[in-house]
């Protein structure tokens, strides 16, 4: 032999060198949570269904089809015989795609990507997301705001609690309302910078339940923002 390097050395140098590229790129295309607002909120984790069930056969536990295990509650169980688990289990039905823990990931997205985009006046961002009601009136608010001369700071510090409150289905029509409770500073100034409304050192608790449909039938993933309410 000369004093070449042998092909099968070739080989596994060339097997080593493939899973270090793959490592990366899969680390690379990672959200750290320092990366700036998520874009297009329900198309952002296209691998979490499988990772959801991955933990589920992780975890052991038995499959109980008169249960539906909801996410961020320690794994409380719902019954199927109340109104929410019944709701939540016929939009299974409807769209086997369909996963609550996965649904919650995105719905913590779309509400920052919302609020934020809301804030800087945005409204082409926020028009695929929201309902034609909910946009005019998001949209509304935004130019009345331009029309004073104002700006609007918020800072989305923590998402504490997505809650599921409500699901059904209406013909092909799925609809869930969330509760999110957050901590959040919101500040507006005038035109010559000074603060109109809210304290730039305080921190606020601060609670939205947001409606969001989607036609189950669809190809377009993104459910679709179309109620929101802020509890006195």
């Amino acid at each position: 032999m000369g004093s070449g390097i042998p092909v099968f050395d070739i080989i596994i140098l060339a097997l080593i060198a493939g899973f270090v590229i793959l490592r990366l790129r899969n680390v690379l295309g990672k959200r750290t949570g320092h990366q700036g607002r998520p874009t297009e909120p329900f198309r952002s984790r296209p691998a979490l269904e499988d990772d959801n069930r991955k933990d589920d056969e992780e975890s052991g536990e038995d499959e109980d089809d008169n249960v539906v295990r909801l996410p961020g509650r320690d794994g409380q169980e719902i019954s199927t015989d109340t109104p929410l688990g019944a709701g939540l289990t016929q939009i299974k039905v409807a769209d086997p795609r369909f996963d609550p823990g996965d649904f919650v990931d995105k719905a913590k997205d779309a509400f920052e990507y919302i609020v934020m985009n809301f804030a800087e006046g945005d409204t082409s961002a926020l028009k695929p997301l929201l309902s034609k009601e909910v946009f005019e009136g998001f949209s509304n608010a935004v130019k009345e705001r331009e029309k004073r001369g104002e700006t609007l700071e918020t800072n989305l510090l923590r998402i504490k609690d997505a809650e599921f409150l409500e699901a059904s289905m209406s013909g092909r029509t799925a609809s869930i309302t969330v509760k999110y409770t957050t901590e959040q500073i919101n500040v507006t100034r005038d035109k010559d910078g000074d603060v109109v409304d809210g304290e730039s050192d305080r921190i606020a608790e601060v609670v939205d339940i947001w409606t969001y449909e989607r036609n189950t039938r669809s190809s377009d993933p993104n459910w679709v923002l179309v109620a929101t309410e802020t509890p006195q």
